[in-house]
């Protein structure tokens, strides 16, 4: 099983994606730790993005993509993964769509965790009051937002149109939250 999690930064794709994880057995792939992990292991894709993250530009479709594939090739991805925000513009969704295609599989459902900007925002500034992330100060996370929603937007209509977008009001207990994904995968046939 394939599952796609979307969603701003703050909707707790993250959370969400290790409690599937764990109820389901099935890897996650996110794509700033799969990025981090090719850098780390001096892969040549991870090397690519190096320069690139170095150099304070966005990491390419053809990087992301690549090192997607690579972690899909790996016998742990063979009955499945959880992709944890790893789609981003419509170019990596048609290409996430060819490579789970090329390996005989296709997303099975595209959660996205609606979650209003107030919330989002109040989120954020708790956890930098807990982890300290400089990249959770409020201008930044304004300027997140802004360019999520933005590039964010096509994709969900591109999934809708393919039948397999699932929104997930994500406000609320995680609990209530996973109660509600677990809910959406039964009721969606995954």
């Amino acid at each position: 099983m394939d599952i796609l999690l979307m969603g701003p930064p703050g909707a707790g794709k993250g959370t969400q994606a290790t409690l599937l994880c764990d109820a389901l057995g099935l890897p996650t792939f996110a794509t700033g730790n799969l990025l981090r992990d090719a850098v780390r292991r001096g892969t040549p894709l991870g090397q690519q993005a190096k320069a690139v993250m170095e150099s304070g530009q966005l990491v390419s479709d053809d990087i992301i993509l690549g090192v997607i594939r690579d972690e899909l090739d790996a016998p742990a991805a063979a009955n499945g993964v959880i992709f944890d925000g790893v789609v981003r513009t419509i170019p990596q969704a048609e290409g996430m769509e060819r490579l789970l295609a090329e390996r005989g599989r296709r997303l099975n459902a595209v959660l996205f965790f609606d979650v209003p900007d107030a919330e989002i925002l109040g989120r954020i500034e708790r956890r930098r009051g807990i982890e300290g992330r400089a990249d959770d100060d409020p201008a930044a996370v304004a300027i997140r937002l802004q360019s999520y929603r933005e590039q964010t937007a096509p994709v969900l209509a591109w999934y809708e149109q393919r039948g397999t977008l699932v929104r997930i009001p994500a406000v609320g207990p995680v609990d209530d939250i996973a109660t509600r994904v677990r809910r959406a995968l039964a009721e969606h046939g995954s």
